[in-house]
Parts: C-alpha cells; structure tokens; sequence
C-alpha cells in the first residue's frame, strides 16, 4: 500500500519548494498562492520526502 501526501493547505506560504522538486505530484495554484497536491500517492516516496523536508512550514505530510 503507497503512502499519501497531503499539504495544509491554511499553514502554506507559496514557497514552491514542493512544486520545483516534486512537480509530478505537487501543483501551485496561482490564484490562491498556495501549493496544492496533484497525486496522493504514487509519486517517488524518495522526492516527497525531500518535500516534505525542505517545506519551511512543515505542512506537508504523509497519511
């Protein structure tokens, strides 16, 4: 069973550093200046968890 990704979306600054390592499973939403997830699971395990290390906030994590 894979992991899934999800981002709070209420705690993102719009950094991007999700959406530039991961843009196989991260979106940005120019609207709202969010980050947004596009697959929860499936994506590299590997470059989600860079994600998830390099999010300033930390609001991304795995469910």
């Amino acid at each position: 069973m894979n992991k899934k990704v999800m981002i709070e979306t209420e705690e993102c600054i719009g950094c991007q550093s999700c959406f530039e390592l991961c843009p196989d499973v991260f979106g940005f939403d120019e609207s709202s200046g969010k980050a947004n997830v596009i697959i929860e699971a499936g994506g590299s395990e590997d470059c989600i968890q860079e994600a998830i290390d390099t999010c300033p906030v930390e609001c991304i994590h795995w469910k």
